[in-house]
This record gives C-alpha cells, structure tokens and sequence, in this order.
C-alpha cells in the first residue's frame, strides 16, 4: 500500500511517499480502507520533534530515538471496514466508519487497523469521508476540555482561537450546552466564527478582549497561546480557565465521538475544512499548517468515495 513515511525527525521534507506492507487485522481488529485523513498539530510535533527540554529525553524514548518509532503519522481518519478479525463484534465488512488512532498513528495510509474497542464509530448518516475525518480530535479535545470547564447553560463563554480544528467546534458545542459564546480570532475569520453560531466575534488583532470590561464564567484556549494570568481580568468571580496547552491530554471514549456523531446528524456541530491535499501532498499540507493560520481542519484525501 501507499503511506507517507516520516523517516526521521526534522522539517516536512522528512516525510516521503512509500509503498510498505498492508498492515493484517488481528483477532480484534478491522482493517479499514481509508478514504481521508488530516494533518493535525500533534502531527507536526512528533515530525519536528517539539518537545520541551525537560521532556526531550522521555519522549525520545516513547517516540523513538532517531526517528519515529511509528513512522506513519496521523491521528484521524474515515473509511470502509473491508476485513475483520475473527473475534470482532462491533464492525462487519462494509461498515463506514471514523475514528482516532491516537499514539498509535498509521492513518497517512490507505489502510490501517483499528482495534474494536478504541475510539472508533459509524459515520454520521450522510456525512462524507472528509467531514467525517475532520471531526473525532477536533470535536473530542473541545469537548473534553468545555466539560472541564463545567460548561452549562446559561454561562458567558469566550474561546480563545475560535477559527482553528479545536475552536471552530468548541464554538459550536458551547452554544449547544446553552452558552453565551464570544468567539477570539483574527479579522480575516471574524464572519466564520459568527456563522458557527457565536453570539460575537472578537478580533483580537484589534481589540483588548481580556482587559476585564468584559467577565466570563468560563475561557477556553483552543490553542495554547493565552496564559491564565493574561485574562485574569476577564474572569467572572469563580470562573474557570481552561486550555489545551499543559492541562493534560484530552481523555477520551467511543462514547465522546458518539455524541458528536449525533450532534452532527441533527446539525448541531459541523466540522470546518479549511484545504484538501491528495496523500502524496502531505509534506504541503505540513508546511500550509505550520504557518498556524489554518480555519478548522487540513484534510488529506487518500481514495475517492467511489474507489471505496
């Protein structure tokens, strides 16, 4: 099969297109033909191997010493189901489904093993491989970071960064939970963000948001560049910060990408696609996401739907 390859740590020229060995389901397993995939940060990361100094040794140690111990990146993909292990239960061939592979990778493929019981799902009805790709980190770091925050009805919501993969949904889900949202971006996606359902657009290029004119219960930083002292002000009394920069990683379930499934299906959520690259173009799509002015999600597209 075709994947990209990262063949050692360093920039997006690392990353080469390879014919490797298809990878075989095991007892509980799916093999899934993929039809789309993203580049998503944590992608960047472990290509570059950003890593804090601290840091720099143990995480060599999980993700390899000289290169990527798992060289075929990326974190999210959709597809079809086109073989299963002779234990499976949840999955029957044909069954379109879309997942997370976390630390695991392997989605920069055109096929991948999914195990049963990870956080994988059916698609939303009527959702296309690359909607669909471009939801399950995106939808389940925003959600699991919003409930954090005790997110509830009612609540003065700002999200910080509301125009990236994680923003754009956060934005959308705090509305869904009853939030009064103001959404942070830049000026060229201030009509973005208010189409997504915030109830403002703030554009921080131009404006203080955090000088405490304005309080809320809950700030969310989609993209780990707001500090809590740097909008102490803008907190109402009791109110709580939130971010995806040194909070922890999202924890999530298969049980997170159902809601979000179901959310999409009634229209609630909808994931943002920003630009689509073909599998051979993933080292375009690194250096396009490293430039950090992406809205929503980069998706790479790996077979047609009607090669599927």
């Amino acid at each position: 099969m075709k994947a990209i390859v990262c063949t050692k740590y360093g920039p997006p020229e690392v990353l080469r297109l390879a014919e490797v060995p298809a990878p075989a389901p095991k007892a509980h397993e799916v093999l899934v033909k993929v039809g789309a995939t993203t580049v998503a940060s944590g992608d960047l990361r472990v290509r570059g191997f950003n890593s804090p100094l601290l840091l720099w040794l143990p995480m060599r140690i999980v993700l390899g010493l000289r290169r990527p111990r798992k060289p075929i990146l990326g974190v999210e993909l959709a597809g079809e189901v086109v073989e299963v292990g002779g234990q499976v239960q949840r999955f029957r061939k044909g069954d379109r489904v879309f997942a997370l592979t976390g630390m695991q990778f392997g989605a920069h493929a055109e096929y991948a093993c999914l195990h049963e019981d990870g956080v994988a799902a059916l698609m939303p009805a009527g959702a296309s491989y690359e909607e669909a790709a471009a939801l399950p980190m995106g939808g389940t770091t925003a959600l699991y970071f919003l409930r954090k925050g005790s997110i509830r009805s009612g609540q003065r919501v700002l999200v910080y960064g509301a125009s990236g993969a994680v923003g754009t949904l956060a934005v959308q889900l705090a509305k869904h939970f009853g939030a009064d949202v103001t959404g942070v971006c830049s000026t060229a996606n201030l009509e973005l963000v208010k189409a997504l359902g915030a109830d403002r657009a703030v554009d921080y290029t131009k404006e203080a948001f955090a000088d405490g004119r304005e309080r809320y219960d809950l700030v969310f930083d989609a993209v780990g560049k707001l500090s809590k002292a740097a909008c102490r002000k803008a907190l109402a009394p009791g109110g709580a910060y939130v971010t995806v920069d040194g909070q922890g990683i999202a924890k999530v379930t298969r049980d997170h990408l159902m809601f979000l499934k179901e959310l999409m299906e009634v229209g609630a959520i909808r994931p943002v696609i920003d630009r689509r690259y073909p599998l051979e173009q993933i080292p375009d799509a690194h250096r396009y996401v490293e430039q950090g002015r992406k809205r929503g999600s980069v998706v790479i597209q790996v077979a047609a739907p009607s090669v599927l």
